[in-house]
């Protein structure tokens, strides 16, 4: 029997999987993978995710801007999140994704803005956060203190240094493990990885996009997180199954989820 599997980002409603969350999900738990979190990138894809996981009750989501989409983006459309957010069912755990990405051509101010903004939210609704972090870890630590919050989240497709994990894990925060660590090249992620408290782990595919080694410029898929824990295991040197029931009961808490 599969070792049960929660894959804690994945972009199942983008077009590239147009053929439909079913056949994803059955080739997803046929290698072990049972739930699924699907974090939006704005409004575009909120009511497609609310639509999505009313269907399948193993697909959670996620509301909120990421940062890459921001330069269509209106801060009026935070009255609509505001709604949906107010009208969602329990499946409806996190704000994101979000975040701060000094590597894209955004205005950064309005980086900053969105992303206070969602903290905002998920204070007032109690939720966790799905952090997208590249070349921005200072400032988004500064942004949580600053703002005071405590709900914790995941930081997304983590490639830091322990130090950095550490300061995340401290703010109540889990680490995202996902393809990166199947690349011999990224020792420095590896290293990490395999020094962390595995009760602050999460795995995840970032799906269609992070594809595991061996797998480059094909669509990246939920079924491939059995590699991801596979490695995992390898790189911690613990038996696969004690590290898969950790970081499924990890998973659950991270969002909230009754297992």
């Amino acid at each position: 029997m599969p070792i049960p599997l929660f894959d804690t980002h994945c972009h199942l409603d983008f077009d590239v999987f147009a053929k439909g969350a079913q056949d994803y999900l059955i080739s997803a738990q046929e290698q072990g993978v049972e739930k699924v979190v699907v974090p939006s990138i704005g409004q575009t894809n909120w009511e497609k995710l609310e639509q999505l996981s009313s269907e399948h009750s193993n697909l959670y989501y996620a509301l909120g801007f990421h940062p890459y989409f921001l330069a269509t983006a209106n801060e009026s459309e935070f009255a609509q999140l505001e709604q949906r957010l107010n009208g969602t069912s329990e499946q409806c755990v996190a704000i994101g994704e979000c975040g701060l990405d000094f590597f894209v051509d955004v205005d950064i101010d309005k980086q900053e803005r969105f992303f206070i903004h969602q903290i905002e939210l998920a204070m007032a609704f109690k939720l966790p956060l799905i952090i997208h972090e590249r070349k921005s870890h200072s400032r988004l630590i500064q942004l949580i203190k600053q703002q005071k919050f405590t709900n914790g989240g995941v930081i997304h497709g983590f490639s830091g240094s322990e130090q950095q994990a550490l300061e995340w894990i401290r703010l109540g925060f889990y680490i995202g493990v996902g393809g990166t660590i199947t690349y011999p090249r990224a020792q420095k992620t590896r290293t990490t990885v395999s020094r962390l408290p595995l009760e602050w782990v999460v795995l995840e595919t970032d799906a269609p996009d992070m594809p595991i080694s061996g797998k480059q410029g094909n669509i990246n898929h939920s079924k491939y997180l059995v590699t991801i824990l596979n490695e995992l295991s390898l790189l911690r040197k613990e038996p696969k199954q004690s590290i898969a029931a950790q970081i499924w009961q990890n998973s659950h808490r991270a969002f909230g989820i009754c297992e």
